[in-house]
């Protein structure tokens, strides 16, 4: 599994961060469980923005053109044909 890029944990942390907020104040609970249930949320939301959040691959180097690279010679001479 490759490793997460900085921006996909940015987003993913700034996600969990400002959803738990957000769902506390709006829910208003004050249980255990509703709080649990509020930080499951939570990370499962941060989880998912952090897996969607586009990766930007390095480009790949352009590949040698065919005047960069040593053409292969092959070595026939002119009516040296033996036949047995």
């Amino acid at each position: 599994m490759p490793r997460p890029t900085a921006a996909q944990l940015a987003y993913g942390s700034c996600t969990v961060i400002l959803s738990t907020l957000a769902m506390l104040l709006l829910s208003q609970t004050s249980s255990p469980t509703g709080i649990a249930l509020v930080a499951v949320a939570a990370l499962a939301l941060g989880l998912l923005v952090a897996l969607t959040v586009p990766v930007r691959r390095a480009p790949r180097p352009a590949p040698a053109s065919a005047a960069a690279r040593p053409a292969a010679q092959e070595r026939v001479a002119a009516g040296s044909v033996t036949d047995n």
